[in-house]
């Protein structure tokens, strides 16, 4: 097995390096520069800044020098924080991002695999009907509308009573200040493992190994729980490869809406700075981790199916 997981590694690293390719000619090639700004700069102190960052050099010779840059885990200096490194900042915002994706994470998983659970066991009644739709409220409202919505309502509809919550702010991770940008950037997620949820729930549940256990005369929760619910995960945990490396690394709205330090306000304001390396070390960090899910996403398909053999497959 371990064989394959090396050889997933070996692969993972020329997929890195195409999207890396990408996006640096991608953020290049963009109208505009990181010292374009409203009030203009003297033609010589512009010539200066692109000489220091080494912005006038020619394209190619540019790529090739943030290549060995990478090799060395150097991600360059940002073009809008002065006093900071791409690395400095990455090492400010994850853990921010790290630490409120984590707390969603868990969430969506433990309510969104509930309430799966709870409309497979009562198909086409009101309680599935009910839960379908509250899943697909929490698809079709965009993370701005959610965010905006939370804050209304207890940032200022509930103001002054024991409901109200912050608006907006870290405070240095007050349990207070988190608990909006948390759900906001939950709830999606809890909407998505319902679904899923609930659909491999219910063809799990109808399963020959499932009627069989029931006519042994297993107890029912047994059923569920023990047999029915491990072949109902297998979906879930393939959403949950990507959706957690996203998930992990913060939501660029969510994030800016809170006025989160996390790293995906700064993805948002290097973006609209033109600020190529710290753009492309978010973007290079955010790749990484959906190729390491991926992978982590095949181990635990071996852990909840004894019949998966990667070895085999392999050879």
């Amino acid at each position: 097995m371990w064989s394959y997981f090396i050889r997933r590694i070996v692969i993972g690293i020329p997929t890195l390096w195409a999207i890396i390719t990408v996006c640096f000619f991608l953020m290049r090639l963009t109208p505009g520069g990181p010292f374009d700004s409203e009030a203009p700069v003297p033609p010589e102190i512009l010539t200066n800044l692109r000489a220091s960052y080494h912005l006038d050099d020619p394209l190619w010779q540019q790529y090739f020098s943030y290549l060995g840059n990478l090799l060395h885990g150097d991600f360059g200096p940002s073009f809008k924080y002065r006093d900071f490194t791409v690395t400095e900042l990455i090492a400010q915002g994850f853990p921010v991002s790290l630490q409120n994706g984590a707390a969603a994470l868990v969430l969506a998983v433990v309510i969104g695999v509930f309430l799966g659970i709870v409309a497979a066991l009562a198909q086409n009644t009101r309680r599935d009907y009910a839960v379908s739709a509250i899943a697909m409220t929490g698809i079709v409202i965009p993370n701005f509308i959610m965010g905006h919505l939370l804050i209304l309502i207890f940032g200022l509809w509930l103001k002054d009573s024991i409901f109200q919550l912050p608006a907006g702010g870290w405070e240095d991770g007050a349990f207070a200040n988190r608990i909006l940008p948390v759900v906001c950037l939950a709830l999606p997620y809890v909407a998505y493992i319902a679904r899923i949820a609930r659909g491999s729930m219910i063809e799990a549940l109808h399963a020959n190994y499932i009627r069989t256990a029931r006519a042994k005369g297993l107890p029912f929760r047994t059923v569920v729980l023990r047999h029915a619910l491990t072949s109902a995960m297998m979906p879930v945990v393939t959403f949950l490869g990507p959706a957690t490396a996203f998930i992990l690394t913060g939501s660029m709205v969510v994030e800016t809406i809170f006025q989160i330090p996390g790293i995906g306000r700064y993805f948002v304001q290097g973006a609209l700075n033109r600020d190529y390396t710290l753009v492309m070390g978010v973007t290079i960090l955010s790749a990484a981790l959906v190729i390491f899910m991926n992978i982590v996403v095949d181990m635990i398909y071996s852990v909840l199916d004894p019949h998966v053999r990667y070895d085999e497959a392999a050879s």
